[in-house]
């Protein structure tokens, strides 16, 4: 028996993963992974997540050239959540941002705190 089959995946065959930047531990995005995708990524060394939205497997990084090599694996101790570790190459949100999380809410108001990155 792997270590993969004692991931608690949801009832939809998933389980979140969130994505940290190995060096500055930055939180950079969260997506999700299934048991396939798991694989896959550990496989390749790249990240690969399962795109609910469009249902199937993606590569994180196979259209922009934005990827992410994958330096650690970690999970919690319910076993049903990642943090993944990752060398980024490029940005790691699909709107060219280094990190998903960009935007701040603080005192009534929404501001910018992250940086984009150049295509």
């Amino acid at each position: 028996m792997s270590w993969v089959d004692q991931l608690k995946f949801d009832s939809n065959g998933l389980i979140p993963a969130i994505i940290q930047d190995s060096e500055t531990k930055e939180v950079l995005m969260i997506a999700y992974m299934n048991r396939e995708s798991v694989q896959k990524t550990l496989e390749t060394g790249r990240t690969c997540f399962y795109s609910r939205s469009r249902q199937k497997l993606w590569v994180k990084g196979e259209t922009s050239g934005h990827f992410q090599e994958v330096q650690t694996l970690d999970f919690d101790c319910d076993q049903d959540a990642l943090l993944i570790g990752v060398k980024q190459i490029g940005a790691a949100c699909h709107t060219n941002y280094r990190s998903c999380f960009y935007r701040r809410y603080e005192k009534d108001r929404i501001t910018i705190v992250g940086e984009k990155v150049e295509k």
